[in-house]
């Protein structure tokens, strides 16, 4: 059976830019200067840590002993990623080395991404096991869900059924609404392809206070809803898709073309933009770009207001949750 950690780390760039797994704790020194201990290493983090609650030190020894003498070449590392919700799966590389120029993470171990793969190709369960309040962990129930995962015949589309997952790990607050994300994400992706979704973007922005009105198909030249948001103008121009794949700076473009002096753009996709769509977003302010992430947070907002066949569609009963409150 494989051997599958996972892991939590605030630096992206340091994972998924450099190929590094790495852990905090920059005051424990260099982990191989300890012996393969645990008692060892509670008694360097009680002597680094003296203002650390007294439950602490046992967890985060037992994280950093791991990490240093437990994890092996050839082990597989899961890293959820926020900044695009993906689930990065990879194999470590290298043994542990220490880093003392760092601030933060000065304990690391090279690892090679294979696969990256959006949180919607995995059950809740699994996606729940991730969310480990700990920064480095052993995924035990559902590691090898992950692993199948890198074979070439994994199909990222088999979406589970919410009734039947298995959701006995516990759910803090913060994994509850990442729960209601995937899921309102995944009926999204499942059940509205096509002029389907544009349809359902027009609804959320007439929930949203715009009038809209959705392009005939075939018909659009690029547009896919016009909208204003009272009797005057600016009018706003938005194109929509559904596809697989992050959205490219020349689909963007393709927006803006269709535009006239006074208009303004707005993209919707249920993936994410490439680096060099987001510089072009960044620089265009007349278009905004809406990924999955942000769609999702509107829809929860004004879930309420949304015709009653799309709440119908997306039953937010069905993953658990209370009411939730999105920040503007």
């Amino acid at each position: 059976m494989s051997v599958v950690w996972g892991l939590h780390c605030r630096d992206e760039q340091l994972a998924l830019q450099h190929g590094v797994i790495a852990i905090g704790w920059p005051k424990m020194g260099d982990l191989k200067k300890l012996p393969n201990d645990r008692e060892a290493f509670k008694n360097r983090h009680r002597d680094a840590y003296p203002e650390a609650k007294k439950g602490n030190t046992p967890v985060a020894a037992g994280m950093l002993i791991r990490f240093a003498y437990e994890v092996k070449i050839g082990d597989y590392v899961v890293y959820p990623s926020k900044s695009d919700r993906m689930i990065n799966i990879g194999v470590v590389e290298g043994d542990y080395y220490y880093v003392p120029d760092r601030d933060e993470y000065r304990h690391q171990r090279k690892v090679k991404w294979l696969k990256h793969l959006p949180r919607t190709a995995f059950s809740q369960g699994a996606l729940y096991e991730t969310g480990s309040v700990l920064s480095f962990f052993k995924l035990k129930s559902y590691g090898e869900d992950f692993v199948r995962a890198l074979s070439d015949d994994f199909d990222a589309h088999a979406f589970s059924d919410p009734d039947s997952e298995d959701v006995s790990v516990g759910a803090t607050a913060e994994e509850i609404l990442e729960a209601t994300r995937d899921f309102v994400l995944k009926e999204l992706s499942k059940n509205l392809k096509g002029y389907a979704l544009e349809e359902f973007v027009a609804n959320l922005l007439r929930a949203m206070g715009y009038r809209a009105t959705v392009s005939p198909q075939g018909g659009d030249s690029g547009v896919d809803i016009t909208a204003y948001k009272d009797e005057l103008p600016p009018r706003i121009l938005v194109q929509v898709k559904s596809r697989d794949g992050e959205i490219r700076e020349t689909t963007l473009q393709s927006l803006k073309g269709a535009m006239r002096e006074g208009d303004y753009g707005v993209f919707v996709t249920l993936t994410d933009y490439t680096k060099n769509a987001k510089k072009y977003l960044d620089n265009t302010p007349i278009i905004r770009g809406i990924n999955g992430t942000e769609l999702v947070d509107l829809i929860l907002k004004y879930y309420e207001d949304l015709d009653d066949e799309y709440r119908r569609l997306i039953p937010l009963r069905k993953v658990y949750i209370p009411t939730l409150e999105i920040e503007e």
